[in-house]
């Protein structure tokens, strides 16, 4: 199964991006190899961000998300485009998949943020 990870660096070794929209990176993660790739985010995007940053998810054929934050806007996008999101994660990108893998994750029932600087 295909799972992105939000990351702050573009390695499995990075810490997981606390934020969705605004994350530097998405780490595809093939969750049985753990053979990857990297997705920029538009870091550039003057607002709309968490929107951009779902349809970019989405776009990846992931049906899995692993990030720090999620606020309302991105959180309806990525659950419209069939994506399951998982958030509060912390450590390493691996360490985040590997929870994931484990069966050690609760899938979100709702954002986690407000729209904001952290969506």
């Amino acid at each position: 199964m295909r799972v992105v990870v939000t990351a702050q660096q573009p390695h499995l070794d990075s810490p997981v991006d606390p934020r969705f929209g605004r994350a530097a990176c998405f780490i595809v993660v093939d969750g049985d190899t753990m053979d990857h790739h990297v997705v920029d985010n538009n870091l550039n995007a003057a607002g709309g961000a968490g929107i951009g940053a779902g349809k970019t998810v989405i776009d990846t054929g992931a049906k899995v998300l692993l990030t720090g934050n999620c606020g309302p806007n991105a959180f309806r996008t990525l659950r419209a485009g069939g994506v399951e999101i998982y958030t509060g994660l912390a450590g390493t990108v691996r360490q985040a998949v590997e929870q994931y893998k484990a069966g050690r994750l609760t899938p979100a029932a709702d954002a986690s943020v407000q729209t904001g600087p952290q969506s």
